[in-house]
């Protein structure tokens, strides 16, 4: 999925849709805007509506599918992505980042630092490719996300899926670090600020 091709999605949907909503696209589309020229079949986002009422996700959802049918774009999306899985998102409302509107629809991006919590928790080959491209690209400072990602997991209840977030965040540190951070960058010392957020103990 190429940002042009989200854009598209985003201007056929306003022309459905005329509730005021806000989007916040995550996942490899998000990578796309930050820079990773890689593509994505689907569309993921959390999708927040700004009134309340009883046939509003029905209107929403409808909106959604005739687009996604019409555009032949596949979308995935919740009020809430939060809920996607076991790790944390914190409160990546808060910071998420305008990327453009489109009538009624107010489309974000989450932060790369919160963007890098699902990869993180995924951490699929195109998913490693992804962080090093977007994190060295935007210029991610390595403590503000070490520590960022030692909250997520600090805030997510005890699993396996954390573990393995642990692990990955580990194994990133010590293999990419100084291919994003430089030279000087020790991966020791980013590992400790993250255990030491997670509240693990060693």
């Amino acid at each position: 999925m190429k940002s042009l091709e989200a854009d598209k999605f985003f201007r056929a949907l306003a022309k459905r849709l005329d509730e005021p909503v806000t989007v916040f696209l995550t996942g490899a589309v998000a990578g796309t805007i930050f820079g990773n020229v890689r593509s994505s079949a689907d569309i993921d986002f959390a999708i927040e509506p700004k009134r309340k009422g009883n046939d509003l996700w029905e209107k929403i959802n409808r909106a959604l599918l005739l687009t996604s049918s019409e555009i032949c774009i596949s979308v995935q999306y919740a009020r809430d992505i939060d809920r996607w899985g076991m790790i944390s998102l914190l409160d990546y409302r808060r910071k998420a980042i305008l990327y453009k509107k489109f009538g009624t629809i107010d489309v974000r991006t989450l932060d790369p630092v919160y963007w890098a919590i699902g990869k993180f928790t995924r951490y699929l080959k195109p998913d490693i490719q992804d962080l090093v491209i977007v994190l060295k690209k935007k210029k991610v400072p390595s403590a503000k996300l070490t520590k960022t990602l030692g909250k997520a997991l600090r805030q997510s209840p005890p699993s396996s899926q954390g573990f393995q977030f642990r692990q990955h965040v580990e194994q990133f540190l010590g293999e990419y670090g100084r291919k994003i951070w430089g030279a000087k960058f020790d991966p020791a010392a980013s590992i400790r600020t993250f255990h030491k957020q997670a509240g693990i103990s060693l």
